[in-house]
Protein backbone atom coordinates (compact mmCIF):
# COMPACT_ATOMS: atom_id res chain seq x y z
CA UNK A 1 0.00 0.00 0.00
CA UNK A 2 2.70 2.46 1.41
CA UNK A 3 4.72 1.24 -1.81
CA UNK A 4 1.83 2.42 -4.24
CA UNK A 5 1.54 5.92 -2.34
CA UNK A 6 5.10 6.88 -2.95
CA UNK A 7 5.25 5.45 -6.68
CA UNK A 8 1.92 7.72 -7.32
CA UNK A 9 3.34 11.20 -5.16
CA UNK A 10 6.86 10.01 -7.40
CA UNK A 11 5.02 10.95 -10.96
CA UNK A 12 2.75 13.84 -9.74
CA UNK A 13 6.14 15.44 -8.52
CA UNK A 14 7.85 14.42 -11.92
CA UNK A 15 4.33 15.47 -13.64
CA UNK A 16 5.07 18.65 -12.29
CA UNK A 17 8.32 19.21 -12.78
CA UNK A 18 7.44 18.60 -16.59
CA UNK A 19 4.67 20.82 -16.61
CA UNK A 20 7.20 23.48 -15.25
CA UNK A 21 9.38 22.85 -18.24
CA UNK A 22 6.45 23.00 -20.41
CA UNK A 23 5.23 26.60 -19.02
CA UNK A 24 9.11 28.28 -18.95
CA UNK A 25 9.92 27.14 -22.52
CA UNK A 26 6.34 28.46 -23.57
CA UNK A 27 6.94 31.72 -21.77
CA UNK A 28 10.85 31.41 -23.73
CA UNK A 29 9.28 31.67 -26.46
CA UNK A 30 6.70 33.96 -26.18
CA UNK A 31 9.73 36.56 -25.35
CA UNK A 32 11.54 34.80 -28.27
CA UNK A 33 8.78 36.16 -30.85
CA UNK A 34 7.59 39.19 -29.27
CA UNK A 35 9.12 42.29 -27.38
CA UNK A 36 10.09 41.69 -24.48
CA UNK A 37 9.45 45.00 -22.99
CA UNK A 38 5.57 45.42 -23.95
CA UNK A 39 5.04 43.65 -20.68
CA UNK A 40 5.70 46.64 -18.54
CA UNK A 41 3.33 49.39 -18.28
CA UNK A 42 6.04 52.19 -18.52
CA UNK A 43 7.38 51.22 -22.08
CA UNK A 44 7.29 53.85 -24.90
CA UNK A 45 7.24 52.20 -28.40
CA UNK A 46 9.06 55.30 -29.75
CA UNK A 47 12.16 54.00 -27.16
CA UNK A 48 12.03 50.48 -28.63
CA UNK A 49 15.31 51.15 -30.22
CA UNK A 50 17.11 52.35 -27.65
CA UNK A 51 16.38 50.29 -25.05
CA UNK A 52 17.10 46.95 -27.30
CA UNK A 53 20.60 49.40 -27.60
CA UNK A 54 20.81 49.74 -24.21
CA UNK A 55 20.13 46.38 -23.24
CA UNK A 56 22.85 44.77 -25.66
CA UNK A 57 25.60 47.11 -23.84
CA UNK A 58 24.25 46.53 -20.48
CA UNK A 59 23.93 43.80 -17.98
CA UNK A 60 20.37 44.66 -17.09
CA UNK A 61 17.26 43.41 -16.63
CA UNK A 62 14.45 44.40 -19.40
CA UNK A 63 12.65 46.39 -16.41
CA UNK A 64 16.17 48.34 -15.34
CA UNK A 65 16.88 48.57 -19.13
CA UNK A 66 13.16 50.38 -19.80
CA UNK A 67 13.90 52.73 -17.20
CA UNK A 68 16.99 53.95 -17.31
CA UNK A 69 16.24 54.83 -20.93
CA UNK A 70 13.14 56.50 -20.13
CA UNK A 71 15.08 58.99 -17.48
CA UNK A 72 17.57 60.02 -20.64
CA UNK A 73 21.00 57.21 -19.35
CA UNK A 74 21.39 56.36 -22.83
CA UNK A 75 22.81 59.79 -23.57
CA UNK A 76 25.23 62.10 -21.85
CA UNK A 77 23.96 64.67 -19.13
CA UNK A 78 22.47 67.77 -20.26
CA UNK A 79 21.74 66.46 -23.31
CA UNK A 80 17.81 65.88 -25.04
CA UNK A 81 16.81 68.12 -22.19
CA UNK A 82 13.11 68.94 -21.28
CA UNK A 83 11.42 72.18 -20.19
CA UNK A 84 9.25 71.90 -16.90
CA UNK A 85 6.73 74.57 -17.42
CA UNK A 86 4.15 74.34 -14.50
CA UNK A 87 5.09 73.59 -10.73
CA UNK A 88 3.96 70.06 -9.78
CA UNK A 89 4.80 68.83 -6.60
CA UNK A 90 6.34 65.89 -7.64
CA UNK A 91 8.47 67.62 -10.51
CA UNK A 92 11.47 66.08 -11.17
CA UNK A 93 14.26 68.72 -11.68
CA UNK A 94 17.29 66.67 -12.52
CA UNK A 95 20.13 66.57 -15.22
CA UNK A 96 17.62 66.33 -18.19
CA UNK A 97 14.78 68.51 -17.10
CA UNK A 98 14.76 72.02 -15.92
CA UNK A 99 12.98 74.85 -15.20
CA UNK A 100 13.51 78.48 -16.90
CA UNK A 101 14.38 81.45 -15.04
CA UNK A 102 10.71 82.93 -15.22
CA UNK A 103 9.71 79.85 -13.19
CA UNK A 104 7.47 80.47 -10.37
CA UNK A 105 6.97 78.43 -7.17
CA UNK A 106 3.34 79.17 -5.92
CA UNK A 107 3.02 79.53 -1.70
CA UNK A 108 6.53 79.87 -1.29
CA UNK A 109 7.17 80.78 2.37
CA UNK A 110 9.52 81.37 5.00
CA UNK A 111 10.64 78.65 7.12
CA UNK A 112 10.06 80.24 10.66
CA UNK A 113 12.19 77.64 13.04
CA UNK A 114 14.64 75.06 11.94
CA UNK A 115 16.28 77.39 9.65
CA UNK A 116 19.06 79.91 8.66
CA UNK A 117 18.11 83.24 7.99
CA UNK A 118 15.83 84.03 4.58
CA UNK A 119 15.18 80.34 3.76
CA UNK A 120 12.67 79.94 1.70
CA UNK A 121 10.10 76.31 0.98
CA UNK A 122 6.79 75.25 -0.56
CA UNK A 123 3.82 75.86 1.99
CA UNK A 124 3.87 72.17 2.32
CA UNK A 125 6.83 70.87 2.27
CA UNK A 126 8.10 73.80 4.69
CA UNK A 127 5.05 72.27 6.89
CA UNK A 128 6.44 69.06 7.03
CA UNK A 129 9.64 69.91 7.50
CA UNK A 130 8.73 72.15 10.98
CA UNK A 131 6.95 69.04 12.08
CA UNK A 132 9.97 66.43 11.48
CA UNK A 133 11.94 69.21 13.19
CA UNK A 134 10.04 69.35 16.20
CA UNK A 135 9.99 65.17 16.44
CA UNK A 136 13.52 65.38 16.04
CA UNK A 137 14.34 67.86 18.61
CA UNK A 138 11.82 65.88 21.14
CA UNK A 139 14.95 63.42 20.76
CA UNK A 140 17.45 65.64 21.65
CA UNK A 141 18.37 66.19 18.08
CA UNK A 142 19.22 69.20 15.81
CA UNK A 143 17.60 69.90 12.00
CA UNK A 144 18.34 72.71 10.53
CA UNK A 145 17.77 73.84 6.91
CA UNK A 146 21.05 75.42 5.57
CA UNK A 147 19.66 75.70 1.78
CA UNK A 148 16.25 75.52 0.55
CA UNK A 149 14.71 77.27 -2.36
CA UNK A 150 16.74 79.22 -5.17
CA UNK A 151 16.79 81.41 -7.80
CA UNK A 152 18.10 80.79 -10.68
CA UNK A 153 20.42 83.93 -10.22
CA UNK A 154 21.56 82.44 -6.81
CA UNK A 155 22.02 78.76 -9.05
CA UNK A 156 23.72 80.88 -11.77
CA UNK A 157 25.91 82.74 -9.59
CA UNK A 158 26.97 79.36 -7.37
CA UNK A 159 27.81 76.99 -10.26
CA UNK A 160 29.79 79.71 -12.02
CA UNK A 161 31.76 80.00 -8.64
CA UNK A 162 32.62 76.24 -8.53
CA UNK A 163 33.27 76.05 -12.44
CA UNK A 164 35.97 78.25 -11.91
CA UNK A 165 37.80 76.92 -8.93
CA UNK A 166 37.39 72.64 -10.44
CA UNK A 167 36.63 72.92 -14.02
CA UNK A 168 33.76 71.75 -15.66
CA UNK A 169 33.79 67.81 -15.03
CA UNK A 170 34.36 67.94 -11.24
CA UNK A 171 31.54 70.84 -10.89
CA UNK A 172 29.01 69.05 -12.59
CA UNK A 173 29.12 66.25 -9.99
CA UNK A 174 28.26 68.47 -7.19
CA UNK A 175 26.89 71.09 -8.05
CA UNK A 176 23.83 71.75 -10.58
CA UNK A 177 23.55 73.78 -13.43
CA UNK A 178 20.98 77.08 -13.44
CA UNK A 179 17.97 75.84 -14.15
CA UNK A 180 18.67 72.11 -13.65
CA UNK A 181 18.51 72.40 -9.48
CA UNK A 182 15.84 70.61 -7.19
CA UNK A 183 15.95 73.79 -5.28
CA UNK A 184 14.38 75.69 -8.19
CA UNK A 185 11.51 73.66 -6.85
CA UNK A 186 11.14 74.66 -3.31
CA UNK A 187 10.79 70.82 -2.77
CA UNK A 188 14.51 70.65 -1.32
CA UNK A 189 16.38 71.16 1.65
CA UNK A 190 19.80 70.84 2.50
CA UNK A 191 20.77 70.13 6.31
CA UNK A 192 23.15 70.51 9.34
CA UNK A 193 23.18 69.65 12.66
CA UNK A 194 24.14 73.44 13.75
CA UNK A 195 27.29 72.03 15.73
CA UNK A 196 29.07 70.46 12.54
CA UNK A 197 29.61 71.29 8.96
CA UNK A 198 26.72 69.74 6.40
CA UNK A 199 29.87 67.75 4.74
CA UNK A 200 29.88 65.94 7.70
CA UNK A 201 26.00 65.64 8.55
CA UNK A 202 26.70 61.32 7.81
CA UNK A 203 28.29 61.09 10.79
CA UNK A 204 25.75 62.60 12.88
CA UNK A 205 22.92 61.36 15.01
CA UNK A 206 20.63 63.61 12.94
CA UNK A 207 21.48 61.99 10.03
CA UNK A 208 21.14 58.32 11.49
CA UNK A 209 17.65 59.31 12.47
CA UNK A 210 16.73 60.94 9.12
CA UNK A 211 17.69 57.59 7.64
CA UNK A 212 15.41 55.99 10.08
CA UNK A 213 12.50 58.28 10.03
CA UNK A 214 12.56 60.93 6.66
CA UNK A 215 10.11 59.04 4.68
CA UNK A 216 7.70 59.09 7.95
CA UNK A 217 7.41 62.91 7.17
CA UNK A 218 7.38 62.51 3.39
CA UNK A 219 11.12 63.23 2.81
CA UNK A 220 13.75 60.99 0.65
CA UNK A 221 17.69 61.49 0.53
CA UNK A 222 18.08 62.10 -3.01
CA UNK A 223 21.28 61.34 -3.93
CA UNK A 224 21.72 58.31 -1.88
CA UNK A 225 25.54 56.25 -2.23
CA UNK A 226 25.73 54.34 -5.06
CA UNK A 227 23.22 55.56 -7.26
CA UNK A 228 25.48 58.07 -8.44
CA UNK A 229 25.36 56.73 -12.08
CA UNK A 230 21.16 57.28 -12.33
CA UNK A 231 21.06 60.80 -10.67
CA UNK A 232 24.49 61.79 -11.53
CA UNK A 233 25.16 63.55 -8.68
CA UNK A 234 27.88 62.14 -5.92
CA UNK A 235 26.50 60.98 -2.43
CA UNK A 236 24.98 63.72 -0.39
CA UNK A 237 23.73 62.55 2.93
CA UNK A 238 22.44 66.44 3.79
CA UNK A 239 19.78 66.72 0.46
CA UNK A 240 16.37 65.99 1.04
CA UNK A 241 13.46 66.09 -1.34
CA UNK A 242 9.82 66.68 -0.16
CA UNK A 243 7.68 63.68 -2.45
CA UNK A 244 4.67 63.06 0.38
CA UNK A 245 4.63 60.19 2.69
CA UNK A 246 3.23 57.71 0.33
CA UNK A 247 5.95 58.30 -2.14
CA UNK A 248 8.66 58.51 0.31
CA UNK A 249 7.80 54.90 2.05
CA UNK A 250 8.07 53.21 -1.37
CA UNK A 251 11.25 54.95 -1.85
CA UNK A 252 12.50 54.31 1.38
CA UNK A 253 11.14 50.63 1.25
CA UNK A 254 12.58 49.54 -1.95
CA UNK A 255 16.01 51.77 -1.69
CA UNK A 256 15.64 53.29 -5.39
CA UNK A 257 15.77 56.56 -6.54
CA UNK A 258 13.64 59.78 -7.49
CA UNK A 259 14.55 59.09 -11.31
CA UNK A 260 13.17 55.37 -11.22
CA UNK A 261 10.03 56.13 -9.19
CA UNK A 262 9.00 58.44 -11.45
CA UNK A 263 9.56 56.46 -14.64
CA UNK A 264 7.91 53.67 -13.44
CA UNK A 265 4.54 55.25 -12.08
CA UNK A 266 4.36 59.07 -12.95
CA UNK A 267 5.58 59.94 -16.31
CA UNK A 268 2.95 59.90 -18.87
Amino acid sequence: MKKGIYILSGLVIIFSILCLIKDKRKENEVIKNNNPYEIFSFYKEENLNRYEKYFNNNNLSYKDTILRVNIGLDNSFYTNTKEIINFDKLMLVNKYNYVSESFKVPNLVEVSEFAKDNMYLEKECMTSFIKMARDASINGLNLRAISTYRTYEYQENLYNNYLKSDGLEKADTYSARPGFSEHHTGLAIDLDNIKTSYMNFENTKEFTWMKENAYKYGFILRYPKDKENITGYMYEAWHYRYVGTRIATYIHENNITYEEYYYEFLDK
